[in-house]
């Protein structure tokens, strides 16, 4: 039994609806849970809906994530009176009450309204394989994925979710060979929606590989793998033909988007390989990930924009204690953001991290309470694996470096643009 996952841009239009069926139609003797995205940008624009400026753009965010979705159901289906058009309609009306009801937790209400674009998609998805006689079985991954209350970023009960999938996607995967479910989404045991963090359908796949003891999981992207570097910003990307756990978590860790950083940790534990393969060309051989170690013969580059470089020191220039790094460390908790870099001297603590208008203000107002607090914005974080000097400097030309961070086979340098 496989595990396949199919991204946003692998179902974004009709044509990728298609090209999805006719990937499946070549592994017609596997049993496989197919784990869809929400389609194209679909995310983005349910992110304006969860918190719009205005009721003009609300409406007007609605009216697309409607209008888009009908779009690529009239190419799919000839036939206007197909139930597939009453559910996407059913869908939006779900949306549209979840988007209206208030809520004194914004991360709870982006939960509820976000969730919706994995269930439209994979409708539309479910619908066409049958209509290409490739029979399946639609299973709501909120009765699957179990989870706690931590919304934007839940945590997985996996017991609870192991016994789930056992009871309800084994037997229909004995009835019809293929499951098509949803990611990035789970349920709370009060039954609230919740998510597992953008780009976090990787992740689920990851789940339900692990409690389904399956041989693979897949990953279709647009690429043909694994690259040592993003091609939006190197001309001359290597794609990596193997890659050891431990490397593709740290990369996915320091943020390479390829993968999500949470999926490799369950697949090792129970030592199923993942796949990245082109969605573009299904022949071609991808990358391959597994418990093998092996270090790799070129460096792999990560950049990340739209940083926030933050240094924390005490008023009274005491040294940098326990103390003072465990409040430091509960007041990211308490607001929930996640560090890139951390480095630390005897009156110093710097911290990197993604910039969110939702997280930054109200984190440094909290750190102003106790400490001194100086930041910067909108710089650059570049992180190379296996780097050597050559492969630093090439990244620092016309960079004045803020920090720089080094262990044995990673550098992190937080930069901006010389002025």
């Amino acid at each position: 039994m496989k595990v396949f996952k199919f991204g946003g841009a692998s179902v974004k239009d009709a044509a990728g609806v298609k090209n999805v069926a006719a990937i499946l139609k070549h592994y017609h003797k596997d049993e496989i849970i197919v784990v869809v995205s929400a389609m194209g940008k679909t995310t983005n624009a349910l992110e304006k809906l969860a918190r719009p400026k205005n009721k003009a753009e609300a409406k007007q965010a609605l009216e697309e994530i409607e209008s888009y979705h009908y779009k690529i159901a009239e190419e799919l289906f000839a036939d206007k009176n197909a139930n597939i058009f009453a559910e996407i309609k059913k869908d939006i009306a779900q949306l549209q009450k979840n988007a209206e009801t208030e809520s004194k937790d914004y991360h709870e209400h982006y939960d509820q309204v976000v969730s919706i674009g994995e269930i439209l998609s994979t409708r539309i998805v479910s619908t066409y394989l049958e209509l290409e006689h490739i029979k399946n079985e639609w299973i709501d991954a909120r009765e699957i994925i179990c989870t706690d209350d931590n919304y934007r970023d839940a945590k997985v009960d996996f017991e609870k979710t192991k016994e789930k999938v056992e009871a309800q996607i084994i037997p229909s995967l004995k009835k019809s060979k293929i499951v098509i479910t949803q990611g990035f989404i789970g349920q709370t045991p009060k039954k609230k929606i919740t998510t597992l963090g953008r780009e976090g359908s990787d992740y689920t796949a990851a789940i339900l590989a692990y409690c389904s003891s399956a041989e693979s999981v897949t990953i279709w992207k647009d690429v043909p793998g694994v690259l040592n570097a993003d091609p939006k910003w190197f001309d001359n990307t290597v794609k990596i033909d193997h890659l050891s756990y431990q490397d593709a978590i740290e990369l996915a860790y320091y943020g390479a988007t390829v993968i999500h950083p949470k999926t490799i940790k369950p697949l090792q534990n129970k030592n199923i390989p993942l796949f990245v393969k082109s969605f573009v060309d299904p022949a071609a051989e991808g990358t391959r990930i597994d418990n093998e170690n092996s270090q790799l013969p070129i460096p792999c580059f990560i950049f990340k924009v739209n940083q926030v470089l933050i240094s924390v020191s005490p008023k009274d220039f005491s040294f940098i204690v326990e103390e003072s790094l465990s409040h430091i460390f509960e007041i990211l908790a308490k607001h929930k953001v996640k560090t890139n870099v951390i480095q630390n001297s005897a009156i110093n603590f710097s911290l990197c991290i993604d910039d969110d208008a939702d997280k930054i203000p109200a984190l440094i107002k909290a750190l102003q309470e106790d400490f001194r607090v100086l930041y910067n914005t909108k710089l650059e974080l570049v992180t190379i694996r296996y780097y050597d000097q050559a492969t630093v400097d090439r990244v620092c030309i016309d960079k004045k470096i803020l920090l720089e961070h080094k262990s044995r086979y990673t550098v992190q340098i937080v930069m901006q643009n010389k002025k």
